[in-house]
This record gives C-alpha cells, sequence and structure tokens, in this order.
C-alpha cells in the first residue's frame, strides 16, 4: 500500500466531520476552544477599524452589545449541534432540506475560503514586516504563500495536534494580549483614551460598529455546531461556548481598539486592519501573536472547509485528501490578492447578508416548528420528512433571499437607525414562521430529541422506531439510501 493511499484512508477514518458525533467534553473544555479560536488577528484588528471613527469608550460598549447580542445566535445554534450531534451545515437540511442544504453549504464554503485568504495575507504582511527590518527583503505574497502552504499541509496532516495544543496556544496569546494592554495604560492614564476626540470623517457611527460586531459574531456561527457537538452536555455547550466566546471577542477586539486608540495617542496615524501599524508600536511580541493565532485558526478553517465539501452527499461521499489538496491550492493562490485586505468591511457586510437569514430559518425551523427535534430522517440521502420538494424547501429558499437582499438594502442603501443586522434577522424569522404557520407545519406535541448517534448505530431514532433503512453503522447511506428509493414528497407526514 502506498504512502498516499495510507495517508487517504487515515485521513477518511478520522474525518470528524462526518455523521453525528456523541461528544464527551465538559463546559470548561468547551470555553477553552471558544476562546482559543476566536483569539485570533482577525478579530483583534477589526478593533482597530472603529478608532477613532467613533471614542474609545463608544467602541467599547459596542463591541461587548454586539458580541452578546451575536453570541447568543452562536450559542443557539451550537447548541442544535449538542442536541443531534450534527455539525452546522448538516443542520440545514432540516429546513432548507436534503438537497436545498448545498446552497449554504456553497455560501460556507465560500466564506471559508475568504477567511483563509484574510488571515493568511495577515500573516505573510506581519512576516514580511519583520524580516525587512531584520534583513531588507521584501515580499509579502511569497511569505503570505509560505504561511498558508503551511496552514494546507497542518490541515491534512495536523489538525488534530492543533485541537489539542490550541488552548495552550490562547494561554501564550492571553500573556502577550495582557503585556500590550500594559503598555498601553501605563503609558497613558485611561481618561486620555476615553478623550480620544471622535473622527467622523472616518465614516464610522455606533451602529455601524455593533453590525460589525455582531457579522463578526455570525461569521462564526457557521462553525458553532461543529465545536459544541463535543460537548457532553447542553449546559455544558452553551456555557462554555457563551463564556468562551464572549471572553476572547471581547478581549481581543478591545485590545485592537486600545492598540489603534494608543498608536494616536503616540502621535501616529491610525490605519486600521494593518498588523504592521500594531507590530511597529509594540514590537515583535505582537508578531508572535499574529503569527500564532493564524496558524491555530486557519488551519481548522481550512479542515472545517474541507469537510463541508467531503460531506456534502451523503451517498456519495469525497474523498478527503484529494479534497483538502484540491481547496488547499485555491486556498494558496488566494492569499496572492494582497488587495483584499483593503474590503475586510465589504467581507464581513456579505457574512452578515448571507447568513443571518440562514440562521434565522434555521433556529425558528429547529426550536418552534420542529419543536426541538429532528428525525433520523436527516441522516438520509434521498426521501423522509426533509426531502420537501425534489429535496428542497423553495419557503426556506425564498426567505433566505428575501433577506440577504434586505440585508444589502439596509445596509447600502436605505441605511437603518438600528442596523441591518437585528432587522434582517427579525424579518427573515418572521417571514419563515409566517409560512410554517399558513402550510401547517407547527409540529405537534413536544417530540423528544434524542442523540442522533444513536439513529446512526440502530438503537433508536427521535420517534422511537428503527433507524432509517440504508443507514449503517456509521451513519451513513447505503443502497436503499440512494435513487433507486422511491422520492417522497413535500406532503410527507412532518
Amino acid at each position: 500500500m502506498s504512502a498516499w493511499t495510507r495517508l487517504s484512508d487515515h485521513l477518511d477514518e478520522n474525518s470528524e466531520g462526518y455523521g453525528p458525533l456523541r461528544g464527551t467534553l465538559g463546559a470548561g473544555r468547551i470555553g477553552m476552544i471558544w476562546l482559543a479560536a476566536n483569539l485570533v488577528v482577525t478579530t483583534l484588528l477589526t478593533g482597530t477599524l472603529f478608532v477613532p471613527g467613533v471614542s474609545w469608550p463608544t467602541a467599547l460598549g459596542m463591541i461587548v452589545l454586539g458580541t452578546l447580542i451575536g453570541g447568543a445566535v452562536l450559542v443557539l445554534v451550537g447548541n442544535m449541534g449538542t442536541r443531534t450531534g450534527l455539525a452546522t451545515m448538516s443542520l440545514t437540511k432540516g429546513s432548507f432540506g436534503l438537497r436545498g442544504s448545498f446552497l449554504p453549504v456553497a455560501a460556507n464554503v465560500v466564506i471559508l475560503m475568504g477567511w483563509s485568504w484574510v488571515q493568511a495575507m495577515l500573516a505573510g504582511v506581519t512576516v514580511n514586516f519583520l524580516v525587512a527590518q531584520a534583513t531588507g527583503f521584501s515580499n509579502p505574497v511569497l511569505f503570505s504563500v509560505l504561511c498558508q502552504a503551511l496552514v494546507v499541509a497542518l490541515a491534512v496532516l495536523g489538525h488534530e495536534g492543533i485541537a489539542r495544543v490550541e488552548p495552550w496556544l490562547a494561554v501564550v496569546i492571553l500573556g502577550i494580549m495582557a503585556w500590550v494592554f500594559t503598555v498601553a495604560f501605563t503609558s497613558y492614564p485611561v481618561a486620555d483614551f476615553a478623550a480620544l476626540a471622535a473622527d467622523p470623517e472616518a465614516g464610522w457611527s455606533s451602529v455601524a460598529v455593533l453590525d460589525v460586531v455582531i457579522a463578526t459574531a455570525i461569521s462564526w456561527t457557521v462553525l458553532s455546531a461543529e465545536f459544541n457537538r463535543l460537548a457532553r452536555r447542553q449546559s455544558a455547550g452553551m456555557i462554555g461556548s457563551g463564556t468562551g466566546y464572549v471572553l476572547s471577542t471581547v478581549a481581543a477586539m478591545s485590545l485592537g481598539a486600545t492598540a489603534i486608540a494608543y498608536v494616536v495617542l503616540d502621535g501616529g496615524e491610525a490605519v486600521g486592519f494593518d498588523p504592521t501599524v500594531l507590530v511597529a508600536a509594540f514590537g515583535a511580541p505582537l508578531a508572535v501573536v499574529v503569527f500564532l493565532s493564524v496558524m491555530a485558526t486557519n488551519t481548522m478553517v481550512v479542515y472545517g472547509m474541507v469537510s463541508s465539501v467531503v460531506n456534502l452527499t451523503p451517498s456519495r461521499r469525497l474523498r478527503f485528501l484529494p479534497t483538502a489538496l484540491v481547496l488547499g491550492a485555491v486556498s494558496v493562490l488566494g492569499s496572492t490578492r494582497l488587495g483584499l485586505l483593503d474590503q475586510f468591511t465589504e467581507f464581513l457586510v456579505l457574512i452578515g447578508s448571507l447568513f443571518i437569514p440562514v440562521f434565522a430559518i434555521m433556529l425558528v425551523d429547529y426550536y418552534v416548528v420542529q419543536r426541538g427535534a429532528y428525525a433520523a430522517d436527516i441522516l438520509r440521502g434521498r426521501g423522509g420528512r426533509y426531502w420537501y420538494r425534489g429535496g428542497v424547501n423553495p419557503a426556506a429558499v425564498v426567505v433566505w433571499v428575501v433577506g440577504a437582499v434586505s440585508s444589502l438594502v439596509l445596509t447600502y442603501v436605505l441605511p437603518s437607525p438600528v442596523g441591518a443586522t437585528m432587522p434582517t434577522f427579525a424579518l427573515s424569522a418572521a417571514l419563515y414562521l409566517g409560512w410554517a404557520l399558513a402550510a401547517g407545519r407547527i409540529v405537534g406535541g413536544r417530540p423528544a430529541q434524542h442523540h442522533l448517534s444513536e439513529a446512526a448505530d440502530g438503537t433508536a431514532t427521535p420517534d422511537g422506531i428503527p433507524a432509517p433503512e440504508g443507514i449503517d453503522e456509521a451513519g451513513t447511506v447505503g443502497a436503499a439510501g440512494t435513487a433507486d428509493e422511491p422520492e417522497e414528497t413535500a406532503d410527507a407526514p412532518r
């Protein structure tokens, strides 16, 4: 057996993104995973965008408020993963249909690819800055490519190790962040930061800051069920993810806002979303934060992106290794487009526009329409109660499109006094709930949600009946779950 075949088989056997998983972790461990995951350079640099566009105290207030609002969505979607054992994109099958879920999955791959590009560029720019200072050699594109190539190698060969050491990296990063705060507040009193005048010409407002902070939470929600399905109990997942996400986001964004305010107080120019400005002010320790956070987080982003594609269709599962290499090559090529860093705010707006409606639909469908329970039919490749019309729920797709367009209109055409994220979420949730009520889709009673790993091994299903024919011990769909099975229509019992 060749080395390629051995590696490919190993990756396929250990692809954690496939099928329902039974979690074993407590609240502390889940909290550390979320703390480590979000102590990342993109979150830190997002905070640098806000000051001096708004005052430093306003920026901190909106960071806390937006993190709590967006974090609530993240925790609720993550709890769906704890209860079912499914990853976030697999859960979209319940509301969008077994085939309709391909649409949010495709959007998710695009978004994760964008994240991988941005983070690789930031690491490359930072490494290039240090090398240029030491040697005079400068080639940020080269270093971006090298950083992303290392990330792809880790995603293929070392993602399990990264997952284990990430909490320890978080401790190192937190220590360096504490040092940066200490330097800032011992150099200038807090009163000086609070008195720093806002610059209206920067184009920011408190509502715009709030929208971006919520959009950051939404961008992380695409991976919330992946992390939270590792929790032993719902309480562990919700407490751990809520605490870890809020603490890491508030700490990282507040550090960014404080660091750029320090640069202004020190007579420098406020250039947002540029790691070299902060490295020049605080030295190599901050560069270490940038590099370590990118290696850890971007590795899991690339791995999650590959898992989403590999598990797109349960009856025709793709091989992990060739998929990883293809997507990895795209991610390396994309890391050469450094001009994309200038459009980071627009990138966050795009994430919000695409996924705020998706998560509104998912939450309403699971917690209200389905009464907090998905049946084992969600594991099928074809037929069953989530087949809707030809595998697609047209109502969910229409609501998604309306919500996404509304978000863009409220951002660019008719700016809302309360921002775009919250109205978009409310509109999408109301439209989907209205359809469910009108179509009589609300499930009666209170069905019990059994973990879907029990359905996968044939021990139980949420309905108390044997697992659907065609689902084997691994949770994959065999011959009975393929095109030979009669299609069920939208009139199937729900």
